[in-house]
């Protein structure tokens, strides 16, 4: 197996991928703008925030910098494709996932998620293939399953027999998936600007018809359709799960109200003031996930 591995403390090239993000951002839905099951929602209020989100990226490599525990960049290679990946902070494993056409930097590093919970834990945020600095494949085999494999073939290359999983949004099926597939390799699950993409569902239908001009974050967006769980595989989830997201979010009744008729013992906290986008950069956010962490050691 080739190894990427390599250190890069002192600098955090992230904002090299957001101008590519922001380009093929119209590219990837054959949706009508105005309908609200699109990522971000409505997607023509939401580009305003994504430029400024795009045009404040070049500060991660500062904020990082800044951070007493300075975060150690590496890279390694996943069935042929390279992930890139961030570690700071020790203790119990905490995995982070973005959301789709974000990265590590802008979903957890910007925010200050990264730096809240590595005062307790040990965090490891990936660039998802076909996002930031991981390798971007240009064929659909690439993505759908391989991106939870991804979470599985990470922790084996740092050694890790358990981690507790996070994800926002994209981050959010793929960790949903994670926990069924692993469910002895999961300390506990936080569902974040998503929940359940249910097998059969409408969702399933609009990410299987995305991805038709071939770039890999269409792919990607393409292959989330693998994921979608059924009501059986929801109900099977043993670990501790929660699920937040923003009060002004209009998935929450797609992926977050579902769920909540089969797993009554799933808490939801609504983020105050938050929508789709703006949800990673509340305040509130971070320390929610850094309480259900505390609330479910190993």
């Amino acid at each position: 197996m080739k190894d990427h591995s390599k250190t890069a403390a002192a600098e955090f090239p992230w904002k090299s991928s957001f101008a590519e993000m922001f380009t093929n951002r119209s590219n990837v839905l054959h949706v009508p703008q105005k309908r609200t099951f699109c990522w971000e929602v409505p997607v023509t209020r939401s580009r305003c925030l994504f430029s400024i989100l795009v045009m404040v990226a070049g500060l991660v490599p500062t904020v990082c910098i800044l951070a007493a525990d300075k975060p150690s960049l590496q890279s390694f290679d996943a069935n042929g494709v390279k992930i890139v990946y961030v570690v700071q902070g020790s203790g119990e494993p905490v995995v982070l996932i973005h959301g789709w056409l974000s990265s590590a930097g802008i979903n957890w590093a910007f925010p200050g998620t990264i730096d809240l919970l590595a005062k307790n834990y040990q965090v490891i945020a990936l660039d998802v293939r076909g996002h930031g600095l991981s390798g971007k494949p240009t064929t659909i085999d690439a993505y759908g399953p391989e991106v939870v494999e991804d979470i599985a073939r990470l922790l084996d290359h740092l050694k890790i027999k358990q981690a507790h999983i996070v994800g926002y949004s994209m981050g959010g099926i793929i960790a949903a998936k994670f926990l069924t597939k692993y469910p002895d390799r999961a300390l506990s699950g936080t569902l974040c600007g998503a929940g359940w993409l249910r097998e059969g569902s409408f969702e399933q239908k609009i990410f299987a018809a995305g991805g038709k001009d071939g770039k890999p974050v269409g792919l990607c967006f393409q292959g989330l359709a693998k994921l979608a769980l059924t009501e059986a595989e929801i109900k099977s989830i043993k670990v501790p799960t929660a699920m937040l997201i923003g009060d002004d979010d209009g998935l929450k009744a797609l992926y977050v109200d579902p769920v909540l008729k089969v797993r009554t013992d799933w808490p939801v906290v609504l983020i105050k003031q938050a929508n789709h986008l703006t949800c990673i950069l509340k305040p509130q956010f971070r320390e929610e996930i850094a309480a259900w962490l505390k609330k479910n050691p190993k």
